[in-house]
């Protein structure tokens, strides 16, 4: 398995396609990595030579931000909206879809596992 950015991408896959196993890479992205680095999309990962892929490497380290560093840049994105208090921030906060999903019958991603709610009984004469 080669390692790039801290993940192992599989061999047996088309180089574009190994390539979105990394957070941050898409497979536009991955296309344009594969181009610079003047190696064929179709060609396997395991048929990369050394030198293909450390300019594959090289390229991300340089012009992409990946893994951690993305991740903790979305974290501190989310964490802005949550202090400044907009709309989108108080939705994180309450952990409800942000973006004009209906909440009354879907949502279950972001809501969780459903929580039933009681009855209150009614009181006996």
């Amino acid at each position: 398995m080669a390692r790039i950015a801290g993940v192992d991408i599989p061999d047996k896959k088309r180089g574009e396609i190994a390539l979105t196993y990394i957070y941050g890479i898409g497979r536009s992205t991955a296309q344009k990595i594969l181009l610079k680095a003047g190696i064929s999309s179709d060609k396997k990962v395991i048929d990369w030579t050394d030198e293909e892929s450390n300019a594959v490497r090289n390229i991300i380290a340089t012009e992409f931000k990946v893994e951690g560093a993305l991740k903790s840049e979305v974290q501190l994105h989310i964490k802005r909206l949550m202090d400044i208090a907009c709309y989108r921030g108080l939705r994180h906060r309450k952990g409800l879809p942000l973006r004009g999903q209906r909440t009354k019958n879907n949502s279950r991603t972001r809501k969780g596992k459903r929580k039933t709610v009681a009855n209150k009984k009614k009181a006996t004469k």
